[in-house]
Parts: structure tokens; C-alpha cells; sequence
């Protein structure tokens, strides 16, 4: 016999070291999940007088039901289309050249500005994100067209690097977020609030990134040259050169807001949209509708893998009751809600210096979604909370993903360069939790305008 809470622990330790060995997070969680599974239902029949060997049989056939009955009821969710059609709508507009346009717009308008550069970036990063709603997507899109102009303008590596690994981050907030997709499928959150919670907080650390190379240009003014002034008629021309990208944007978030696209319907509009921007531009050839299937295909599989694994993972934690036994000892804490939260934060912090962004998301959820229900505080608000806390892992030493994209598109710039870049934009990330701890309304405005 052996107790559920050290099992639970135990399961959980092996899964940590499996994802150590660069095992696939989504076969990690399986593995641990279906036969945690099985241990815990067997010890369980044991314990009540059960021959071992019916109960080792009985543990084996509730962990095959269960790892068929949860890819099942995953792979069948109807909501979850959202994810194959913002992942199409994504990949056409990266295929499509739509990034340059939305770059170029940001450039001229901003470009000849101290810092300029690095601030249409972000301004560039923030739109593409709500086209594709990847990080990744974002920042290496966006490297390939800014990097190279930055270093055509002397910009200090780290500031030009720095703002496009962070810009990159956007992308896991702004919607169509597939973190947001994942936390709301693992959370039974609505996902069209979700994205709509996501708005306001997008616009504002847009708009703190911004304000970090500001900061950053005024104490070092040679890290960030002006470039050069456009005329006005060059930068209304790039202006409207966008107005189909917006236009897609505004359709897809606008209907959401309105009531006149559930999410899996603004998902297929955007889609099609995209499709009949790139199509009416002329950007797509055989050659590119074929990368943009099989890019669609591989990262549809690869998310639909993780929530598989992690409908067969969280049963398995919910038997251990980990998740109850962690929520009596913080709760018992004379530390508050607020110091709870906080606690909470600090943990993230520290996983993002190690795990992946989207495993480290679904491992966690099972643990920390009981704490925020026995505070009573709203999943919706501490979903953003979450996805900008998730965002600091993908710059934070020593395993950021998206200073490694970023490296490998400049690989004569050293790591630590790279690192020293994205700090400013790293404590932005404090400023927006700090300002959504003080004030909800900012992320909550929106989703309750939405159901009022």
C-alpha cells in the first residue's frame, strides 16, 4: 500500500524528469497518466480487501477506458476547432507576406524615432499575433523582417534582438491565443471571453514594451538610432496597404464581442478571410498552400497530442489528491489571498526558467485551478494572469524558447546578449500583473459586457 499523496508526488517527479530528458510532453503526461492510473486504482481495491491480483486487473482496464474514453471526448470536441482554423489563419498570413506589410506600416510611422525601429517591432509583433496567435510564429516571422533592418541602423544587438524575442511573446496574450485555448479547454472556460479578456491587457503591454525601449534609448541614446523620416504620403500608403490585415482582425474579434460568431465560428471566418486577402494579393502559389497545409496539419496534431495527454494526466492527479492537500496547507497560510497569489506567481517564475511554455501550463493546471476555486476568485481574470506570467518563461534564462528562435536567426550575436535585451521588457511583464492585481476591470471589462 502506498498513499495517494505520495504517489501523486511520485508521479509528478517522474514526469518532471522525463520532460528533463527532452521527452515529448504530451507522450510524458500519457505515460505518467495511464499508469499513475493504474497504481492508484489498484492500491485503491487493495485497500478494501480486494486479491491483488483482480485488483491490478481491474486498475489495467480503468486506465485503457480511460486513456480511450479521454482521447475520444478530446479529439470530438467541437469547440476545439478553433485551434486548426486560427493555427490556417496563422500560417496564411505568415506565408503570405502579410508580416511585412503590417512591419513596414509600423516603420514608417514610428521608424524615425529614437528606438524607432525596435518600437514598430513590437507595434508589428502585436498585430501579427492577433492574425496568428503564436509566439513562436511571431517571433521568427518578425526577426526575419526587423533584425535585418536594425543592424542596417547600428541598433545595439541586445535592444534589437531583446524586442523582437519579447514582441514574440504577444502572441501567447493577444487573441487568438492557443494558450488561451488550452487553459479555457482545461478550465471549461468560455473561450470567446477569454479572448476577450486578452484585449486590453495585449493593448496596454503593447503599448509597456514600447515604454521599456523608450526608458532603455534615454539612458543609452546610441542603442537605438532614428532612422529614416518617411513622407507623409509614403507612411498613409503603408497604412493602407494594412487595411485588409486589420480588417480580418476586427471582423474576427468584433463578431466575437457582438454576439454574431460563436469562437469556432470566428475561427473559420478569419480563416476564409485570410484566405481571399492572400489570394486577392497574389502571395499564394502551389508551392506555398503546400507548406501552409502540412504547418497547419503538424501544429493541429502536435496541440491536440498535449490535450490528449493532459485529459489522461489530470485524472490521474485528481485520484492522487495533491491538488486538496496543497490547497489545505496555502489556505492555511496567514498570508492572504494576496500572498497566495503571489506565491503562486513566484512558482511560475521559477518553472519558466526550466519547462516549456504549453507543458508547463498543462501540468500545473490541475494544481493550481483547485486554489483559485477555493479563493473564489475568477478563473477568467487568473487565466490572464497566468498567460503573462507563462509569457516571462519564454524570455527567462537559461531556457527561453523565444531568445532561442531569436538566436538561431542571428547566430553571431552571443546568448548573453540576447539575455541582457530582454530585461526591460521582463519587469514590463511585472508592471501588467502588478496593474491587473490592482485593477480586474482590465481584464474583465470586456468579458462582461460580452454576457451582460
Amino acid at each position: 500500500m502506498i498513499s495517494m499523496t505520495l504517489l501523486g508526488i511520485l508521479g509528478l517527479l517522474v514526469l518532471f524528469a522525463l520532460l528533463a530528458l527532452r521527452f515529448p510532453v504530451a507522450l510524458s503526461m500519457l505515460a505518467v497518466g495511464f499508469v499513475g492510473t493504474i497504481i492508484a486504482n489498484a492500491n485503491t481495491f487493495i485497500g478494501v480487501g480486494m486479491d491483488a491480483g483482480q485488483a491490478w486487473s481491474r486498475g489495467l482496464n480503468i486506465a485503457f477506458s480511460n486513456l480511450s474514453g479521454e482521447a475520444f471526448e478530446a479529439a470530438s470536441e467541437f469547440n476545439l476547432l478553433v485551434i486548426p482554423m486560427f493555427v490556417l489563419m496563422g500560417t496564411l498570413a505568415g506565408v503570405s507576406g502579410m508580416s511585412n506589410d503590417l512591419f513596414t506600416a509600423a516603420y514608417r510611422w514610428l521608424g524615425h524615432l529614437r528606438g524607432g525601429l525596435a518600437s514598430a517591432t513590437i507595434a508589428a509583433c502585436a498585430g501579427f499575433a492577433a492574425l496568428s496567435g503564436s509566439s513562436l510564429a511571431s517571433a521568427v516571422t518578425m526577426g526575419r523582417v526587423a533584425l535585418p533592418e536594425m543592424k542596417r541602423y547600428k541598433y545595439a544587438d541586445s535592444l534589437a534582438t531583446g524586442s523582437v524575442a519579447a514582441g514574440g511573446t504577444l502572441g501567447f496574450l493577444i487573441p487568438p491565443s492557443g494558450g488561451m485555448i488550452i487553459y479555457a479547454v482545461l478550465t471549461d472556460q468560455s473561450i470567446g471571453r477569454l479572448f476577450m479578456a486578452g484585449v486590453f491587457p495585449g493593448i496596454i503591454l503593447t503599448l509597456l514594451f514600447i515604454g521599456a525601449i523608450y526608458f532603455t534609448v534615454s539612458r543609452k541614446p546610441e542603442a537605438g538610432p532614428p532612422g529614416e523620416k518617411a513622407s507623409r504620403e509614403a507612411r498613409f500608403t503603408a497604412l493602407w496597404q494594412t487595411v485588409p490585415i486589420l480588417a480580418v482582425v476586427l471582423i474576427t474579434i468584433g463578431g466575437m464581442y457582438t454576439g454574431f460568431f460563436t469562437p469556432v465560428e470566428a475561427s473559420s471566418v478569419g480563416a476564409f478571410l485570410t484566405f481571399l486577402v492572400a489570394a486577392w494579393r497574389r502571395s499564394l502559389t502551389w508551392e506555398k498552400s503546400r507548406i501552409v497545409i502540412l504547418q497547419t496539419m503538424n501544429a493541429t496534431a502536435t496541440i491536440f497530442l498535449i490535450i490528449i495527454g493532459a485529459f489522461v494526466f489530470i485524472p490521474f492527479i485528481a485520484l492522487t489528491e495533491v491538488p486538496a492537500d496543497l490547497v489545505a496547507v496555502l489556505t492555511s497560510l496567514p498570508i492572504g489571498e494576496l500572498g497566495i497569489l503571489l506565491i503562486i506567481i513566484l512558482i511560475y517564475i521559477f518553472l519558466g526558467m526550466f519547462l516549456e511554455t504549453i507543458a508547463m501550463l498543462v501540468l500545473t493546471i490541475p494544481v493550481v485551478i483547485p486554489i483559485a476555486l477555493a479563493l473564489d476568485w475568477d478563473l477568467i481574470w487568473f487565466g490572464i494572469i497566468l498567460v503573462i506570467v507563462l509569457e516571462m518563461g519564454m524570455i527567462s534564462p537559461p531556457v527561453g524558447i523565444n531568445v532561442f528562435i531569436v538566436k538561431s536567426l542571428v547566430p553571431r550575436v552571443p546568448m548573453g546578449e540576447i539575455f541582457r535585451g530582454i530585461w526591460p521588457f521582463w519587469f514590463a511583464m511585472i508592471a501588467m500583473i502588478g496593474l491587473l492585481i490592482l485593477f480586474p476591470q482590465i481584464a474583465l471589462f470586456l468579458p462582461e459586457t460580452l454576457t451582460s
